[in-house]
């Protein structure tokens, strides 16, 4: 067994006398002292609980995955010299990757932020105004995919969160189809009720 100060003990088997014409040699790799500490937060600044953040190597294997505390704030430990990806995401948010360089017996530090991700919702309404429920909503992309499909409540009320910016089709029927078409823009939130009405 090998240990020192900072790093992560390593044990290694040996069998004795495996080499009758010499000594045994074995190299013993102890884990590193890096340290990589940060914050996430969203871009108006406000910090993130419960973010994954994951740091991968350059092979893509996961190194350390932790979970952030109360005020956003993560810490890795035991971390080899050498560059990385910090991952982090949240629901709601859009993902963010960046490269981040840890040194041996260094604390290096991080933020990360989170941009929100595009929401479309509304209210699906008939002729008079009065909320539909049982509709059926879909949301389609640009290129004709369903991207989700729900059906409203008592409300009307339809919600697609973590969207990408870019233009989508809302679809919504249980009377008649009717589609709406719409923007989203990064982080944005994007309303638009939809109004159905009897084919007679």
């Amino acid at each position: 067994m090998a240990s020192a100060a900072g790093r992560r003990p390593r044990a290694v088997t040996l069998t004795a006398g495996a080499r009758p014409d010499g000594p045994v040699e074995r190299d013993i790799v102890l884990g590193g002292a890096g340290r990589l500490r940060g914050t996430v937060t969203t871009l108006d600044g406000t910090p993130v609980e419960d973010a994954a953040v994951t740091l991968t190597d350059a092979r893509g294997e996961v190194v350390a995955a932790v979970r952030t505390g109360p005020g956003g704030g993560y810490l890795l430990t035991g971390l080899l010299d050498g560059d990385y990806t910090l991952t982090a995401c949240a629901p709601g948010l859009g993902p963010t990757a960046l490269p981040v360089g840890v040194r041996a017996e260094d604390e290096t530090w991080q933020d990360v932020g989170l941009a929100g991700g595009g929401v479309v919702c509304g209210t699906v309404r008939a002729r008079d105004g009065r909320p539909v429920e049982d509709a059926r909503v879909s949301l389609l992309d640009t290129a004709g995919n369903t991207l989700g499909t729900l059906t409203t409540g008592a409300d009307g009320v339809f919600r697609f969160p973590d969207l990408a910016a870019g233009a989508y089709t809302v679809i919504a029927s249980g009377y008649p189809p009717v589609a709406a078409a719409l923007q989203v823009t990064g982080g944005a939130r994007t309303t638009r009720d939809v109004r159905l009405a009897h084919g007679g």
